[in-house]
């Protein structure tokens, strides 16, 4: 029996390797060999092709990264369990201190806006806030007002700036800053430091009602509707809006059962004591479809 031993041994390092035979020369093709000599010889690039394509000349484009909380999405997808099929749900929570729900409902979306307060709350305030958003449904209203209520250390005011407005206080009949300046003197002792000044004209043709004054708590501005500055409008219906727009800036809005007061009790009876209110509502109500027409 032959010695199979001797095939088992490695060569020694010094020892040249036996020359190829002919069979294992037909396993290498000579295309693939001038191939691998090219590539040796190709002098390798100081930079890498990515680094290359990042300086090269022309417009990019990278979308914009939306951040979002944890605490957003989790609601948002909560609250969309209960949407019905085929409606998209759009929640951001914020930091408003004056709407704290406000919701858009659309053909294919609602779009909601809730303060940071219902970030992590339990199901079953998810649910009613669903119920809110879809249905209107009031004891789901209720409900969150209770909630609102309970956390109303959590609202944050958040003062802004007034705004440069273009006052415009002489108008073509009425000076509303004669006006103000007399009532300002009359019943609030000359403390109110408010602006006033005529609106933008707006046609109200083919409307219902017309919004004839308002307070911007934020600008302290008092805005009163142009409709007003007509020959046909009494000197005491136009003291009449601009004493209730007053009223706003003494009595702060307040929160009662989570929703926005307005008119708090002791608002209405002072606008009630005011020699003229009962006059300028019966000529409001006669008069109403003048002003729109």
């Amino acid at each position: 029996m032959p010695d199979t031993r001797s095939r088992l041994q490695l060569a020694p390092a010094e020892e040249t390797l036996p020359a190829r035979t002919h069979d294992e020369a037909q396993l290498e093709f000579s295309f693939a060999k001038q191939a691998s000599e090219e590539a040796l010889s190709r002098p390798i690039p100081a930079r890498s092709c990515q680094a290359i394509r990042s300086r090269s000349p022309g417009r990019s484009l990278r979308a914009s990264r939306m951040e979002r909380s944890l605490e957003e999405i989790q609601l948002e997808h909560g609250v969309a369990c209960h949407v019905p099929p085929g409606k998209v749900l759009d929640l951001r929570l914020t930091e408003n201190s004056y709407a704290i729900i406000s919701v858009r409902r659309g053909r294919e979306c609602y779009r909601v806006r809730v303060h940071r307060m219902f970030a992590g709350v339990e199901p079953r305030l998810i649910r009613a806030l669903a119920r809110y958003v879809v249905h209107n449904d009031q004891k789901a209203s209720a409900q969150l007002s209770q909630f609102i209520e309970k956390h109303q250390d959590m609202i944050c005011p958040q003062p802004r700036r007034a705004r440069r407005v273009a006052l415009r206080t002489q108008g073509r009949v009425h000076d509303l800053g004669a006006v103000y300046d007399r009532l300002n003197s009359r019943y609030f002792d000359g403390k109110l430091d408010l602006r006033i000044t005529w609106g933008a004209a707006r046609k109200c043709h083919g409307q219902r009602s017309v919004k004839v004054g308002a307070y911007l708590v934020e600008d302290r501005l008092i805005r009163v509707h142009p409709v007003l500055d007509q020959e046909q409008v009494p000197r005491f219906f136009l003291e009449w809006i601009v004493f209730h727009e007053m009223l706003h800036a003494k009595h702060a809005i307040r929160r009662v059962g989570g929703r926005l007061c307005y008119h708090p009790p002791e608002f209405a009876q002072e606008e009630q004591r005011f020699p003229g209110y009962a006059r300028a509502r019966l000529w409001e109500k006669s008069n109403l479809d003048r002003l729109l027409g």
